[in-house]
């Protein structure tokens, strides 16, 4: 083997090195900024209306991400993402107060979503629902 066929090898192996080292940083790099699929959650979903306590809630997987149903003590039925408006943390419900509470900054949101205290920029958003037989289907 000579000079020039060696030389030219050990190029071609740094190459595919650098490549593969290149490789294997910027791929995770950018599936960490890309945003994710919309097909991780059902379009759709249903549960027995009884599984609402009364002035208690229901936390649920919807479309990849969370929603919450909630009975109010007037018995009125409320349904939401229950993801926060500030940096999207997932609200807690609170029984004895009858409202929301992001645990990450302290955001208050009241039963209908709307918000009270904290930095909140906007409302919990509404999921559309209906009621049949005993049965809730959000979506």
């Amino acid at each position: 083997m000579d000079r020039a066929s060696r030389r030219r090898f050990l190029t071609l192996l740094l190459a595919a090195l650098g490549a593969s080292a290149a490789g294997s940083v910027l791929y995770p790099l950018f599936r960490y900024l890309s945003p994710p699929g919309n097909d991780t959650g059902r379009l759709t979903v249903s549960f027995n209306l009884a599984d609402i306590p009364a002035g208690g809630a229901k936390f649920f997987d919807f479309r990849g991400s969370t929603g919450v149903a909630i009975m109010k003590a007037e018995g009125d039925l409320a349904v939401f993402s229950a993801v926060c408006t500030h940096l999207g943390c997932i609200v807690q419900w609170e029984k004895g107060k009858q409202d929301f509470l992001c645990p990450c900054h302290a955001g208050r949101y009241t039963a209908d979503g709307t918000v009270v205290s904290g930095p909140p920029p906007r409302p919990l958003a509404r999921l559309p629902f209906t009621v049949t037989n005993g049965s809730v289907t959000v979506g």
